[in-house]
């Protein structure tokens, strides 16, 4: 086991490396000059002011003594400051919006995993028959519907016309803080961003479980005469969430693309809202931050799934 985590660790490392050189790149080719953000519109610079800016900023080193420049610092906790907020460093201002976005992606994913499941053993248990059809058809739906569609026509019914749930942020403006109050407004967003993830879990496990009912352990289990309850759920279920935990995963990333829609769309301060807004105003500083950061969490999320399939089933850790 220690073996295949350490593997699977040096492989995020480097998908880490690659990652923070592909958006430095990225950000370096973006029309336009990285300086310009620095520049206020209302007080313009000399020319000779405009080289030493760039001087002390390094900005007129090659591209690759720029990337070291900044992993070096990086490596030391030291990601810069903020353009936009002066004296404000990044790293502190990316780690207080990671707990917003937490909560927000650990709910929604939370009750995708739930009713996915469930709707997945249900499904196939009852294959074929209306309620089938019917999660089927939801399911499609869900899956096609994209994000941003998702948010608006969420935030448009339930917020505008129905007033079931507050239109926007974490909490009431002016409120004292409560946990009932923050509730209130992670409910709506948070089951908006469960929508796709529960349908498309809710197809893996479906299909997964059909296939796994057609083994022959589990006639055997029948034969044997136990309930079909707990053939479905002792013997079929387990085997059939190989496929669902590896899916589970790997929707992490999707959830973070999600997510980015919905706090912008209902103004949660989270790390979407803030790498939008630091894009809008080309905060070089905060949006390399911030996107190492979210790397590093779907990094840290698939190691993770990837040792919870290697207990699942220990044949990974002899093949692999």
């Amino acid at each position: 086991m220690l073996s295949f985590v350490a593997r699977r660790s040096a492989t995020g490392l480097l998908m880490l490396v690659a990652l923070s050189v592909l958006i430095f790149i990225l950000l370096r080719l973006a029309p336009g000059d990285p300086i310009d953000a620095y520049i206020n519109p209302s007080s313009p610079m000399s020319a000779s002011d405009l080289e030493v800016l760039r001087d002390r900023l390094g900005l007129d080193q090659p591209l690759p003594v720029q990337y070291l420049a900044w992993l070096r610092a990086a490596l030391g906790g030291d990601f810069g400051y903020s353009i936009q907020r002066s004296g404000v460093g990044v790293l502190p201002l990316v780690m207080e919006r990671i707990g917003p976005t937490a909560l927000l992606m650990g709910t929604g994913l939370a009750i995708a995993i739930v009713l996915g499941i469930s709707a997945g053993i249900f499904s196939a248990v009852r294959r074929n028959t209306l309620p089938d059809i019917a999660l089927s058809v939801v399911s499609f739906v869900g899956i096609s519907s994209p994000a941003f569609l998702t948010a608006l026509l969420g935030l448009y019914f339930f917020s505008v016309l129905l007033r079931w749930a507050p239109s926007g942020g974490m909490q009431t403006a002016g409120a004292p803080f409560s946990v009932a109050d923050v509730l209130a407004h992670l409910v709506l967003p948070a089951c908006l961003l469960s929508i796709g993830h529960a349908a498309l879990i809710m197809r893996y496990m479906r299909a997964s479980l059909l296939e796994v009912l057609n083994q022959d352990y589990v006639r055997t289990a029948r034969a044997k005469g136990v309930r079909e309850f707990w053939v479905v759920i002792k013997h079929a279920t387990r085997n059939a969430l190989l496929p669902v935990i590896t899916l589970i995963g790997s929707t992490v990333g999707i959830a973070i693309g999600g997510a980015i829609f919905l706090e912008s769309v209902f103004n949660w301060p989270g790390m979407g809202l803030l790498l939008v807004n630091a894009v809008g105003t080309r905060d070089y500083p905060v949006i390399m931050g911030a996107t190492l950061v979210i790397g590093i969490c779907v990094i840290l999320v698939n190691l993770l799934t990837d040792i919870v399939y290697a207990v699942v089933d220990p044949r990974i850790q002899v093949s692999q």
